[in-house]
């Protein structure tokens, strides 16, 4: 069953960083991803030649989807395709299982596997790639601390050391993307994620009632640093 959640974001600034990644420690538990305070993500996302996906984004645009190749701390033994959509403000994402071979035949631009695996997200972007000339398109790298309360459902993580790379045959190299996000050098990205609701003690936590929602977008922001915007 399909099922979309709230997802808000949040500019703040590194001082804020430490002081509520600090206090949040303190009453829900770390992600447990989370080894060593933090993990490493790299993204790989795609984009069709008119840029739909950025577009769509940049227009602010209630309902769109984005879609992207996930995996954490250079590890290609756990690879997942994602599809993101958002409809009315809030946000569902769906995943399915890649390996590291099936992805390097993508990044060269061999998808007609996709069609024989039996997998509804696969076949998707399979119809994506063959009819809309989905491909893909930039890296995104960030470290990110991240905490979990299962009351609600809630997320929260702080992004930041956001970078960016057109590269794509790079991407299973440990060397950082090629270029700063401008806009998130001196900030850091908090994102809350929730289902039906969100504890109030944790939104006193991060002083969600005097702070400001964004809509930073990681991949348009990348798309900026390598001056391709």
């Amino acid at each position: 069953m399909e099922k979309y959640r709230h997802e808000y974001k949040h500019y703040i600034s590194i001082p804020d960083f430490i002081t509520l990644s600090g206090k949040i420690s303190f009453v829900v538990s770390p992600d447990g991803h989370m080894k060593n305070g933090s993990y490493f993500v790299r993204s790989l996302y795609f984009d069709d030649p008119q840029d739909k996906a950025l577009r769509e984004k940049l227009d602010g645009n209630c309902d769109r989807e984005k879609f992207r190749i996930r995996f954490y701390d250079m590890n290609d033994g756990f690879i997942r395709l994602e599809k993101k959509s958002k409809r009315s403000g809030l946000c569902m994402k769906r995943s399915a299982p890649l390996t590291r071979k099936m992805v390097d035949r993508l990044l060269v631009g061999d998808y007609a596997f996709l069609a024989e695996e039996n997998d509804p997200l696969l076949t998707e972007l399979y119809a994506k790639m063959s009819g809309g000339l989905l491909r893909p398109k930039l890296t995104v790298d960030y470290e990110r601390k991240a905490y979990v309360f299962p009351a609600g459902n809630v997320r929260v993580t702080f992004d930041y050391n956001i970078r960016s790379d057109e590269n794509i045959a790079a991407l299973f190299d440990p060397a950082p993307a090629a270029f700063n996000v401008p806009s998130a050098c001196s900030a850091v990205i908090m994102e809350i994620k929730y289902d039906e609701f969100l504890p109030q003690f944790i939104a006193d936590i991060l002083q969600l009632d005097g702070r400001q929602t964004g809509a930073f977008s990681k991949y348009a922001a990348g798309r900026f640093s390598c001056g391709t915007l």
